[in-house]
């Protein structure tokens, strides 16, 4: 008897390996994906303006790597005792307005630099709704807990999301044309938006990239709001507000990544490392006896071993904790 839906998720052509640099960019569900790639030492960097949720912003802000924007003082405003960017989450936000300032264009700088060598960009939508400040017209990132009454908000036409993400495609293959680009559909609900206007959401965003795909032999798509929405289909993979999948959902996706998204010659290396990586996550109680020793001696050697066969992982911080340094 089937339970369930058997999934069909298209394998890349070009699939992911250890020495790829990838940039993922978008919604929380974005740093779930690059939590567990950087857990099995791939080369990742994460949201560089923070988390995003719509995809003018997204496009905005990788539009401003490929430039090497740096932004100025006066782009920033002060609110609720803290200086903030408009284009950034709450991440950057700082009681100092050069602090503030100052990691917004370190960022920027190891973005735009990043962006000229990645293999992968990974893009995770999570919203057609795009908030507007009313004053000026702007379209923001994160409202910083501003007053409701100083936005507008609207939903997003699809030609108006395609017409975005296709400009920024089209920039990052002038300054690096081997990038590859996967796009996925945040599976997070955004309850506050009602249930039909989240469908609805989620429907425009879907339909943009897949035009997206279409257009560009570079662009792919991997189903992630498919596997839980279509797939689990049960809030019990949910966590307790019944919005955010639970590590359960995110497992369940993630392995379904790796099977589709990976090289098959990258799979071994990562159970080797997922050994290591929990085998330094253990803290025992007794450090001075000799069975911890010979625990650490034991790892060190099996780390030392990969680190040799795979030069392209970095595993520094490893050896050193196996040594005792």
């Amino acid at each position: 008897m089937q339970l369930s839906l058997t999934p069909d998720v298209p394998v890349l052509q070009q699939p992911i390996i250890y020495s790829d640099n990838i940039l993922l960019i978008g919604s929380c569900f974005t740093e779930h994906m690059s939590d567990r790639l950087a857990q099995h030492k791939f080369r990742v960097l994460q949201n560089p303006h923070g988390i995003l949720f719509n995809p003018l912003s997204v496009a905005q802000s990788l539009d401003s790597y490929i430039d090497g924007k740096q932004y100025e003082e006066h782009e920033l405003f002060y609110l609720n005792e803290l200086w903030n960017s408009w284009d950034h989450h709450t991440r950057f936000s700082n009681t100092d307005k050069a602090a503030a300032l100052q990691g917004i264009n370190d960022a920027q700088t190891q973005a735009a630099a990043f962006i000229r060598k990645a293999d992968r960009v990974i893009i995770t939508l999570g919203s057609a709704f795009q908030y507007y400040l009313k004053e000026n017209g702007k379209h923001v990132a994160n409202n910083h807990r501003a007053p409701a009454q100083w936005f507008e908000k609207r939903l997003l036409p699809i030609d108006d999301i395609i017409a975005a993400l296709d400009s920024t495609i089209n920039k990052l293959k002038a300054v690096n044309p081997f990038a590859q680009v996967l796009f996925t559909i945040s599976p997070v609900r955004h309850i506050r938006d009602g249930v039909v206007d989240n469908n609805r959401s989620k429907a425009r965003l879907i339909e943009a990239v897949h035009e997206l795909c279409s257009r560009h032999d570079i662009a792919h798509y991997f189903p992630a709001y498919e596997l839980i929405i279509d797939v689990l289909r049960d809030y019990r993979f949910y966590d307790i507000d019944f919005v955010h999948p639970n590590y359960m959902a995110t497992t369940f996706v993630w392995e379904h990544f790796v099977k589709a998204c990976i090289s098959k010659d990258a799979v071994p290396v990562m159970q080797q490392v997922h050994e290591i990586m929990t085998a330094k996550a253990h803290r025992t109680r007794f450090p001075d006896t000799e069975a911890h020793r010979k625990f650490l001696t034991s790892y060190m050697k099996k780390t030392e071993l990969l680190a040799a066969q795979h030069p392209v992982l970095d595993l520094t911080d490893e050896i050193r904790y196996f040594s005792g340094l």
